[in-house]
């Protein structure tokens, strides 16, 4: 159940049975010359809406913009400040608080947003802490969950591409996308002596085009097929959907 798809009478009906949403979340950033623009979205978005079928459940738009400065020394990267971010994350969870969604499960496909979005969790809680919030209502809790790190997905990359695989632009990530959108595969010509993954933290948009000129780090997007996207989608999925279920019991 898409909430833009939705009347706010479903959306209050739907409240009656559950108070769990899922928000996907992602980045418009560059993925090297073969990956998508909007991939870290595009994944987070489908896995979502996987879990949302298999558990008729509700999930709102996705966040394509995310926390991606490091990119931007790269045509087409659109990023939020941290801060930006942090409240845009804030704003979302207490949009949804106000109406009684009490579990927010935040599908994300970009590692850069990890540590932003955490922060703005940390912030959303304290408020309790801090004695802020209404203690007679439910506590409102929030979760942070990489697809590409869920349970079956890592160890799936690793036979599908080993070391190849990288830290970004990665061949399991292109995969998706190709599989979802399979009428936009790109190809390119990719030097062979990519550099390996990081070694050692990124701080800002130059240093990261210096050290990894074509966006790629460490990855070889040139062993995706849309084949082994639909298994890592599917794996994912089904992973994160029973994830999503023990998160409404917390």
């Amino acid at each position: 159940m898409r909430l833009e798809l939705a009347t706010w009478m479903e959306v209050d009906a739907y409240l009656k049975r559950s108070r769990g949403i899922i928000v996907p979340v992602g980045s418009t950033e560059q993925h090297g010359p073969t990956g998508l623009l909007g991939t870290d979205w595009m994944t987070a978005e489908t896995i979502a809406h996987g879990i949302a079928e298999r558990l008729d459940v509700l999930v709102t738009p996705t966040l394509t913009f995310g926390m991606a400065q490091h990119h931007l020394a790269f045509a087409g990267t659109i990023s939020l400040r941290p801060t930006t971010l942090i409240a845009v994350v804030r704003d979302v969870v207490a949009s949804l608080a106000c109406h009684g969604f009490d579990r927010i499960y935040f599908v994300n496909g970009h590692g850069g947003n990890v540590d932003t979005v955490n922060a703005a969790f940390a912030d959303i809680h304290s408020e309790v802490s801090f004695g802020n919030a209404a203690p007679s209502r439910r506590r409102v809790r929030c979760a942070l969950r990489n697809w590409y790190e869920s349970e079956g997905v890592e160890s799936l990359s690793a036979s599908f591409y080993g070391t190849s695989d990288g830290a970004h632009g990665t061949a399991s990530e292109i995969a998706v996308t190709q599989f979802r959108y399979p009428d936009h595969i790109k190809t390119h010509i990719l030097d062979p002596a990519v550099a390996p993954g990081l070694d050692r933290e990124i701080h800002d948009a130059f240093d990261l085009r210096l050290r990894y000129p074509d966006g790629r780090i460490g990855s070889n997007p040139a062993l995706a097929t849309p084949e082994q996207g639909k298994i890592l989608t599917e794996t994912a999925i089904a992973s994160l959907t029973a994830d999503y279920i023990h998160f409404l019991d917390t």
